[in-house]
């Protein structure tokens, strides 16, 4: 998770995401080998996004007014909810082109219907009403008028505009209305646009700049990770431990947050550095370590130990894989006694 303001941003908060299957009675040895905690459970990333987010809000952690996500948490009931229950902070979060909406709410009616012999009472759109349309259809006939060309920031090449439309509009959940709010488009300038949607919780009395603002904070989010990943190496590791995975992540998120902090200390004489500007200059200056002879002939055996040691468990890994299809493929005893024109499996393993 990452934290941004007007100042800067850094991550701040992390979570290991393991697959389903790893929760399994068949992966038991596995988590405990990797040391895993007993209590982590199976959660989608939007879930773990939803709890991180949750424990920052009810511990006030950190102080915050607005929440951007990506679709893969705007587009997310868990992510959603969690958000909603963050009272007084204001989500601004992408969501995909098809997503379904009315431009104003229908009215609702009851009906009853019988299910298996049993009378109830089912809530339904009151007809006639005005059918729904996707986010993509509503920007496609979005007249030229309502389309406001606007700088998100100043970049590299020059200042950054996109050309924005908002309406307020009523979310369908269910074949049901279910909230109204802003839906925010975005398109590039160009003879071919491409468009972004986002939906929003902000008051109905908001201004359009605002929105503006919260789009180029997801910019910020985004190069939060771009920067660890690309000039701290958070991506680059190979653990076999939960401890050491989590070990590398902060250590990464720790140097992130203290590039960023002398960037804001020598802000006032170098304005205009950069993160892997300031990591160049570190590399430069700071002194590196020189090892002695033994030092390094030390440093060379242990890591050809280690490199050992994970061919072995490679190795073993792979023949006991071996060993298991070849006792699936090996003949019942009955069959075998009475001979035939079978070959031995196992024997023809070992030949191929």
């Amino acid at each position: 998770m990452g934290y941004a303001s007007r100042k800067g941003y850094a991550l701040v908060d992390t979570q290991l995401y393991l697959p389903k299957h790893w929760f399994g009675g068949s992966h038991a040895a596995k988590r405990r080998q990797c040391g895993i905690p007993a209590n982590l459970t199976f959660q989608t990333k939007p879930q773990q996004a939803a709890k991180m987010l949750l424990d920052c809000y009810r511990n006030k952690t950190l102080p915050f007014k607005y929440i951007v996500a990506d679709t893969v948490y705007g587009n997310n009931q868990d992510f959603i909810d969690a958000a909603d229950q963050c009272i007084g902070k204001t989500y601004f979060v992408s969501m995909p082109a098809n997503t379904s909406c009315w431009l104003q709410s229908p009215r609702i009616t009851t009906k009853k219907v019988r299910s298996h012999g049993t009378v109830r009472t089912k809530r339904v759109v009151k007809t006639p009403s005005k059918p729904t349309i996707t986010f993509e259809q509503f920007a496609d006939n979005v007249h030229e008028t309502f389309w406001f060309p606007r700088t998100v920031s100043e970049g590299a090449k020059g200042p950054i505009t996109y050309e924005f439309a908002r309406r307020r509009v009523t979310l369908m959940k269910d074949d049901l209305p279910w909230k109204t709010v802003w839906l925010i488009v975005k398109r590039t300038i160009e003879e071919e646009p491409t468009y972004y949607f986002y939906i929003s919780n902000a008051s109905s009395s908001v201004r359009l700049r605002l929105f503006v603002w919260l789009s180029g904070v997801r910019w910020a989010i985004e190069q939060c990770f771009e920067e660890t990943k690309h000039e701290l190496g958070m991506a680059q590791y190979e653990v076999r431990k939960y401890a050491g995975w989590r070990h590398h992540i902060l250590t990464c998120m720790l140097a992130h947050f203290f590039l960023w902090h002398l960037k804001l200390q020598l802000a006032a004489e170098a304005p205009c550095l950069t993160l892997p500007q300031i990591r160049l200059l570190l590399k430069t200056v700071l002194p590196l370590k020189v090892f002695p002879v033994h030092e390094m002939l030390e440093l060379v055996q242990w890591i050809q130990q280690k490199n050992h040691r994970a061919y072995l468990s490679h190795r073993k890994t792979a023949q006991q894989r071996l060993e298991s299809r070849s006792s699936v493929n090996r003949l019942p005893p009955q069959q075998a006694a009475t001979g035939g024109t079978h070959k031995d499996p196992i024997a023809g393993s070992m030949r191929q």
